[in-house]
C-alpha cells in the first residue's frame, strides 16, 4: 500500500507503487481515503509521472477525504490529533471540492469522488464543475442556481449579491470561527 505524497513506510514512492501495481496486472491506480484533495491530488500526479516514467498507463481514480488534511503524516488523517471525533473545522467547502474536481480531471483522472467526510453537497460539487464534460446538470443543482452561487442575484442585500460570482469563491478563505485554534496540528504518529 502506497500513502501520500511521500511515499510508504519502507520508502516505496507513490510513483513506484504505481508502476509495481499495473505491472502486476492491476488496469485502475489511485489514491483512496487518508488524505485530504491537495494531499491526494498531489498523490496522483506523482503516480501518473511514475507510470509515464515507464511507459505505462492505466486508469486513475482519486476519492480524497471531506477535510484538509496538509499536516498529516504517512498515515493519514488517523494520525492527526482531531481524529476521529474532531474533524468538522477541517471540512473542505463544496467550492474546495469544485476545484478538487477540475484539477483531477485535468490531471486525467477520470473516476473522482470521495471518502470519509464528504457529504452529498460534495458529489454534487464534483457533478456541477464536470458539467461541461458530462453534458448535463445534476439533480438538485437549481437549489442554489446552478453553479458558482448564482441564485445570490436574488439576494435582497447588495453585498450578498456581489458573491454570486466564481471568482468570490474560488478566493475566500473561510475561517472557523473558533478563536485561539491553530491553524494545523502537529500528528501523533
Amino acid at each position: 500500500m502506497c500513502i501520500g505524497p511521500e511515499g510508504d513506510k519502507n520508502g516505496v514512492t507513490p510513483g513506484e507503487c504505481a508502476v509495481k501495481l499495473v505491472k502486476a496486472g492491476a488496469s485502475i491506480v489511485g489514491v483512496n481515503c487518508r488524505f485530504g484533495p491537495g494531499v491526494s491530488l498531489k498523490t496522483m500526479k506523482l503516480m501518473k509521472e511514475g507510470l509515464h516514467a515507464a511507459g505505462l498507463k492505466a486508469h486513475l481514480m482519486v476519492q480524497s477525504l471531506g477535510f484538509h488534511t496538509p499536516d498529516c503524516g504517512k498515515g493519514g488523517f488517523v494520525d492527526l490529533p482531531e481524529y476521529p471525533f474532531g474533524l468538522e473545522p477541517r471540512t473542505a467547502t463544496r467550492w474546495d471540492i469544485q476545484k478538487y474536481a477540475r484539477e483531477a480531471y485535468n490531471l486525467g483522472v477520470r473516476y473522482i469522488g470521495g471518502c470519509c467526510g464528504f457529504e452529498p453537497y460534495h458529489i454534487r460539487a464534483i457533478a456541477e464543475e464536470l458539467v461541461p464534460e458530462r453534458g448535463f446538470w445534476p439533480p438538485a443543482s437549481e437549489k442554489h442556481g446552478s453553479s458558482w452561487g448564482s441564485g445570490l442575484n436574488m439576494h435582497t442585500k447588495p453585498w450578498i449579491r456581489a458573491r454570486a460570482r466564481r471568482e468570490y469563491w474560488e478566493n475566500l478563505l473561510p475561517a472557523s470561527g473558533r478563536p485561539f485554534c491553530p491553524s494545523l496540528s502537529k500528528p501523533d504518529f
